[in-house]
């Protein structure tokens, strides 16, 4: 076993093999023999039975009938019959919610008296587990026995909860570690001391009613604001401390009730659409992300096939919409097919524009073509935000043919790229996203080339937006990126660093958000937002990270994926360290000029 361990550690450090060796020594000298009664052979009774239950039909038939056997591992014992209705592998979303697996060792507990309400440990969440929330004065006075409350900062009468579902919890420990107060906020707890935490956030997510005046007070585009948006990506079954699954939670709090996803094949591919459990769920309207996975090579294609499709569609019903407006002697249809005209390249006021459209049209004396048309294609009418998942395997390699032709094409899609600087769900192998010194599969000794330049790439377009994010370097800088790639009229590019198991961070994934903080003071990653859609005289080129200060070599050596380079091959380490660190300076040099060549080309000076 030893051996074994050795074989299997070695590269990740001596004392990472010495721990395995000690585990091994304990469990070797702690084992019993344990004698099963005779009597067990003929045994007789029935195990117990779990039922899901809930408003939704179609998701409790299939946690009941598909999920709940699966997860049992009798998936193999269903019949076909069970599969009716679903030929075309659609499933219904947030099947994930009723998995309540109950993993973790230890969970966060809140300590209202410390909590300055920034939200920031549940922007950083990568399961959605613990979110804040607004409770008015009655519901307050409904909730369970034993609940933690404070009084709301700035909404008097109000109050304010951090709660958590402790059975999703993976207790990875990035809210506490994120947590911003002197005196923490959370800390990590054990999860038997916490159970009593789950009905408060039951009671939270089913009967604390969504407010208004919390969105107005606390607007989404801020961090705060954000989190009392409903995260419809909840409880996957990615990596605790996952890099890349905060950022998609995130985008579905601002866009998740009218989004489309294509997802390339990959990590995100699987801790977003495992069969059977679906993380990506829907709002009390049932509007949620429709999300599909095609190929791996493919995905930026079929995303651009996604929006061209739906887009064809809405102008298809917007052409009988004015057929309407023409024979039609209704004011209010005539007012209210003005009014979804008027917003119909803004997402948010579109969609209560679309609503309030097919509530008139459904009202409308008319058995006229064009409106049976139009209610036909009543889910198409509205804004659309379109995106496209993956990550730097898919971006940079394999599907990069595809994802230049899609930004190429100058539609209205986002290209959304999770950059861990490996192929994660295959293992770690190296992509054109990996950087100089890096050891991966198929760059054993360290990879000798430079990272691929991508954004650089998609800038030279000139009607692309790009941008780099690292959300524990600059929280707001990520959330404004988000905001604006989606808000633009044509391509986006949003480039995203996410730490990675495999990238063998010492002290874990517990400390990614400070890993994506690291990484910017040492020039290591650089943040930066390329807008063409910036106003007349003003400079579409945004460099947000200031100029390093940290040591790149000291964040390097932090990492198994450097350090091992450096115990396997001290002499080829120096030389390839040296080199990366004399690209990180020509990169950030770059980055100015660039600044100063959009200025000149842009405003003049």
């Amino acid at each position: 076993m030893k051996k074994a361990a050795y074989k299997s550690f070695a590269k990740k450090g001596d004392d990472i093999v010495k721990m395995n060796y000690a585990a091994i020594e304990k469990g070797a000298g702690e084992v019993i023999k344990v004698d099963v009664p005779a009597s067990w052979a003929d045994a007789e009774g029935t195990l117990p039975v779990h039922t899901a239950t809930g408003d939704r039909k179609d998701l409790v038939d299939f946690v009941n009938n598909i999920l709940i056997p699966v997860n049992a591992q009798r998936g193999d014992k269903l019949p076909v019959s069970t599969f009716v209705g679903m030929a075309d592998g659609t499933f219904p979303q947030g099947s994930a919610a009723y998995e309540k697996r109950g993993i973790a060792v230890d969970v966060p507990e809140w300590i209202p008296e410390n909590c300055i309400e920034c939200n920031q440990c549940s922007f950083v969440c990568p399961h959605a587990v613990i979110r804040p929330v607004i409770l008015s004065e009655e519901e307050a006075a409904k909730a369970p026995a034993g609940a933690k409350m404070k009084d709301a900062m700035g909404l008097p009468g109000m109050k304010f909860a951090m709660v958590t579902s402790v059975l999703d919890c993976t207790g990875c420990g990035v809210c506490a570690q994120v947590c911003p107060s002197k005196n923490k906020a959370l800390v990590m707890k054990s999860l038997d001391s916490q159970m009593n935490e789950q009905p408060m956030f039951d009671y939270a997510v089913k009967e604390v009613a969504d407010k208004p005046e919390v969105h107005e007070k606390f607007k989404e585009t801020t961090v705060k604001g954000s989190q009392f948006k409903q995260p419809l990506l909840e409880f996957s079954g990615a990596c605790a401390g996952c890099g890349e699954t905060p950022y998609a939670k995130l985008i579905t709090q601002l866009f998740g009730d009218r989004m489309y996803i294509a997802n390339a094949t990959g990590c995100s591919s699987i801790w977003g659409g495992s069969a059977p459990s679906t993380p990506y769920t829907v709002n009390k309207e049932g509007k949620g992300p429709a999300w599909g996975n095609s190929l791996f090579e493919d995905n930026a294609e079929y995303g651009l096939g996604m929006f061209i499709a739906q887009d064809t569609l809405r102008h298809r019903a917007q052409g009988q919409l004015k057929a309407i407006a023409e024979k039609t002697e209704n004011a209010d249809v005539k007012a209210k097919i003005d009014t979804y005209f008027e917003t119909a390249n803004d997402g948010k006021a579109n969609a209560v524009a679309t609503k309030d459209l097919v509530a008139a049209l459904e009202a409308l004396d008319c058995d006229c073509a064009e409106k049976n048309a139009v209610l036909k294609a009543k889910n198409y009418l509205a804004k659309k935000s379109n995106w496209i998942f993956g990550g730097d395997g898919w971006a940079y390699d394999i599907g990069y043919g595809g994802v230049d032709h899609v930004l190429a094409s100058g539609k209205n899609v986002n290209v959304f790229v999770f950059d861990t600087e490996v192929y994660s769900n295959t293992g770690g192998q190296a992509s054109k996203a990996t950087n100089i010194g890096a050891v991966a599969q198929f760059a054993a000794g360290g990879k000798d080339v430079k990272k691929k330049d991508l954004s650089g790439i998609a800038m030279k377009y000139g009607y692309v937006y790009v941008a780099q994010i690292s959300m524990g370097a600059d929280m707001n800088q990520c959330l404004k990126a988000i905001a604006e790639a989606e808000a633009y009229d044509g391509p986006s590019l949003v480039i995203a660093y996410a730490p990675c198991i495999n990238h063998g961070i010492k002290g874990g994934l517990t400390i990614a958000q400070k890993v994506e903080k690291e990484a910017v003071q040492a020039g290591y990653w650089h943040l930066f937002r390329f807008n063409p859609a910036a106003p007349a005289g003003t400079n579409p080129f945004t460099l947000d990270s200031k100029a390093p200060t940290g040591d790149y070599k000291e964040f390097m050596m932090r990492e198994v994926r450097y350090n091992s380079l450096m115990r396997a091959n001290p002499e080829r380490a120096n030389v390839l360290f040296d080199k990366a660190v004399a690209n990180s300076k020509k990169r950030y040099e770059d980055l100015v000029g660039l600044v100063e060549y959009y200025k000149k080309e842009y405003c003049g000076e």
